[in-house]
């Protein structure tokens, strides 16, 4: 779980709340994770965000082609099918913390 609080505190809190951390932080045009952790997809969109816009123009992950070869809008990275399992139990104890 501490690897994925690392992993969304590094790369995804540029763009969303990801919790506590940055609470007043993020664009305010993308949800937060703790409102996305309330959908009832929210494994589903966890699991596959990086296939969900705007994120396939910036981030990589091993192993995944990539369906665009448009210039990254935001610093791009790389990241694993790991780190996508580390993010999805960080997200799911936010439900905890609730």
């Amino acid at each position: 779980m501490e690897k994925g609080r690392e992993i969304a505190r590094q790369h995804c809190a540029r763009c969303h709340v990801i919790g506590d951390h940055n609470r007043m932080g993020g664009i305010g045009s993308t949800p937060s994770f703790p409102l996305l952790r309330k959908m009832q997809d929210w494994r589903e969109r966890f699991g596959t965000f990086y296939n969900r816009r705007p994120h396939p123009v910036h981030v990589r992950v091993e192993g995944v082609r990539r369906w665009t070869d448009l210039p990254p809008n935001a610093e791009p990275f790389t990241i694993t099918h790991d780190n996508v399992e580390d993010i999805l139990a960080f997200v799911e104890v936010l439900a905890e913390g609730s």
